[in-house]
């Protein structure tokens, strides 16, 4: 393989980020499938004309050991020979493997489309502690933060005081007369 436009080091580099992306355990000599579609899709390496989703799949199948769910840097070398020419049609096999590795040279995993938290008008009214009303509104003070175990239980009053005790003394007194 001619090194002309593009150094192995920095191809090499981007497989590592690639390798370890979404696996805590990977130590980036080795990348799962996933991670090859991923790097095929950031990169721009699939097109959705010469090279699809299935390709990628079944290059990173013949490229791998049948055992073994990962491949090496090797044979993701092996692999990117595989799909230069489907890339692009009409350029020598050389050619084409330097344009692709120049797709891949200096990128990382995005992280486009990651779950963001969603902020509409019905979770804003849902939580406005200003409009709630019977027992929910017991829970929360004036500004709306919560009042805590406080606010949840009815404690106990442990004064002594019976609020609706008739009679004329305390209860000993009663106790003792009886």
């Amino acid at each position: 393989m001619a090194e002309s436009s593009v150094s192995m080091a920095d191809v090499e580099t981007s497989f590592q980020k690639f390798a370890v992306h979404g696996d805590t355990k990977a130590t980036g000599k080795e990348m799962n499938g996933k991670n090859f579609a991923k790097l095929c899709k950031d990169c721009h390496v699939i097109d959705g004309k010469g090279v699809t989703s299935t390709d990628t799949d079944i290059v990173f199948s013949k490229v791998k050991a049948k055992s073994a769910r990962v491949i090496t840097f090797e044979q993701f070398n092996q692999a990117l020979t595989e799909l230069a020419p489907k890339r692009f049609k009409g350029k020598s096999k050389e050619e084409a493997l330097q344009l692709l590795y120049g797709l891949i040279v200096g990128k990382e995993p995005a992280n486009v489309g990651v779950t963001k938290v969603a902020k509409a008008a019905a979770v804003d009214r849902l939580t406005d502690t200003s409009k709630y009303t019977g027992a929910h509104k017991e829970r929360f003070d004036e500004s709306g933060k919560g009042k805590g175990k406080s606010g949840r239980e009815e404690i106990p009053d442990a004064s002594g005081y019976v609020a609706s005790y008739k009679g004329s003394g305390t209860y000993d007194d009663k106790v003792k007369n009886a």
